[in-house]
C-alpha cells in the first residue's frame, strides 16, 4: 500500500529563477527574479572564473535557472556568456534598461541587473548573443589586428610627409617626384647620425617614421595573409563570388558571427547590415525610410561589392540599367542591390557554419 503523506503532499517542483546581470571590467552585479517577477535578491561577483562558477551557484540556489539575461555580451559580458551556455543555460542580449523606467526608478547596478532579467522574463529580450567560440572569432581578432595596422602605418606616412614639407630646401629637392614606395624606402636608408640641429633631426625623425611603415606594412601583409586563410577554410563559397575579398567576406562573417542560426532569417541579417527599409507610416502615409542603424562596416563591406559587381559583372549592370530605365535613381538601385547581396551572403555564411558542425537549433 502506498505512503498516504507521498499522494496528500506530494514534492513542489522547483521554483524557476531568472537572472539578469549588468556586466563591468572587474565586478558583475547579478539579480534573481521568480518566474512570477517577484525579486529574490541581487549580488556582485569578480569578474573572473571563480566569481561566474559562484554567480551561477548562488542563482541556482533559489531554483532551476535555465534562462539569463546579460549586458554586453559582446565585451564585458563575452566571458560570461560563455560560462553559462556551458552550463546550459540560454543566454539573451540585454540592451539599455528603459530610459522611461530609469527616471522613475533611479540607476543602480542592482536595478540594471533586476532589468535585464525582467527583459528576458517578459519577452522584450531575444536576441541571442554570438558564441565567440570559432573561426569567424578568430577571423574578428585577426581584422582588428589589421585594421589597426593600417591606421597605424596611414598616421605615420602623414607624419613623414609634414615632415618633409618643413625640411630644408636641399633635404626636400632630394625627395622630389618620388612615388610613395620609393620615397618610404629612400628615407629608411637615410644615414644615421647623431642629432645635433634642425637638420639632422629631420633625418632622423624621417629615418625612424619610415621604418616604422616598412614594418608595419610587413605586419598588414602577414596579418591578411592570416585572415585570408581562415575564411578560405571556413567559408571558401564567399570568395568565390564577384565582388567578395577576404576583407569583405570578414566584415561579412563577423556580423553573422560563429552562430548564424541565432537569426530568424536573412531579413534579420539584412537589418544587422542595416541595408532592410524600416518603416515610418503614421496615419495615412505609408512609407519607408531608409535603415541608417545596424553594423556599419558590413554595410560598407556590401556596398564596396556592389560597386564592384556594378563595373564587372554583366548581370548587375543589367539590373542597373533596367531599373534606371523604370526611373529609379542610380544610388536607389545600390541599395535595392545591397539587399540581394545581403540575402546571398547570408545563405553562403549559414551553409559554411552548417558545415562546420553548427547546425540550426
Amino acid at each position: 500500500m502506498p505512503h498516504t503523506s507521498t499522494l496528500l503532499h506530494p514534492d513542489p517542483s522547483p521554483e524557476q529563477v531568472i537572472l539578469g546581470v549588468d556586466t563591468h571590467k572587474d565586478v558583475h552585479v547579478a539579480a534573481a527574479v521568480t518566474a512570477m517577477g517577484a525579486p529574490l535578491g541581487s549580488r556582485s561577483f569578480p569578474a573572473c572564473p571563480d566569481g561566474y562558477r559562484e554567480l551561477v551557484a548562488w542563482a541556482r540556489s533559489f531554483g532551476v535557472l535555465r534562462r539569463a539575461g546579460v549586458e554586453c555580451t559582446g565585451s564585458y559580458g563575452a566571458a560570461l556568456a560563455r560560462v553559462l551556455i556551458a552550463e546550459d543555460i540560454s543566454v539573451f542580449e540585454v540592451g539599455q534598461p528603459d530610459k522611461a523606467m530609469r527616471r522613475r526608478r533611479g540607476k543602480s547596478d542592482e536595478v540594471d541587473a533586476e532589468a535585464a532579467a525582467r527583459a528576458v522574463l517578459s519577452g522584450r529580450a531575444t536576441a541571442i548573443p554570438k558564441s565567440g567560440d570559432g573561426p569567424v572569432e578568430t577571423a574578428r581578432l585577426l581584422r582588428r589586428a589589421k585594421e589597426s595596422a593600417v591606421k597605424a602605418r596611414t598616421q605615420a606616412i602623414n607624419q613623414l610627409r609634414a615632415v618633409l614639407v618643413v625640411a630644408g630646401p636641399e633635404l626636400r629637392a632630394s625627395f622630389d617626384g618620388l612615388g610613395p614606395k620609393t620615397l618610404i624606402r629612400r628615407c629608411a636608408e637615410l644615414a644615421a647620425g647623431p642629432v645635433a640641429d634642425v637638420d639632422s633631426a629631420t633625418v632622423y625623425v624621417l629615418r625612424l617614421l619610415a621604418t616604422r611603415v616598412q614594418s608595419l606594412s610587413q605586419e598588414i601583409d602577414a596579418v591578411g595573409k592570416l585572415l585570408e586563410d581562415v575564411v578560405r577554410r571556413h567559408a571558401p563559397a564567399l570568395l568565390e563570388r564577384v565582388g567578395v575579398g577576404p576583407d569583405t567576406a570578414a566584415a561579412l562573417l563577423v556580423t553573422a558571427g560563429d552562430n548564424p542560426e541565432r537569426l530568424d532569417g536573412e531579413g534579420s541579417f539584412a537589418a544587422l547590415c542595416g541595408v532592410s527599409p524600416v518603416e515610418a507610416s503614421s496615419g495615412k502615409s505609408q512609407r519607408r525610410r531608409l535603415n541608417r542603424g545596424g553594423d556599419r562596416q558590413a554595410n560598407a563591406a556590401l556596398y564596396r561589392i556592389v560597386l564592384t559587381r556594378l563595373r564587372w559583372d554583366d548581370r548587375t549592370r543589367e539590373y542597373l540599367r533596367r531599373r534606371t530605365a523604370e526611373g529609379k535613381t542610380r544610388r536607389e538601385v545600390i541599395r535595392c542591390l545591397k539587399r540581394y547581396v545581403a540575402r546571398e551572403i547570408f545563405g553562403l555564411v549559414k551553409a559554411a557554419a552548417k558545415d562546420h558542425g553548427r547546425s540550426p537549433v
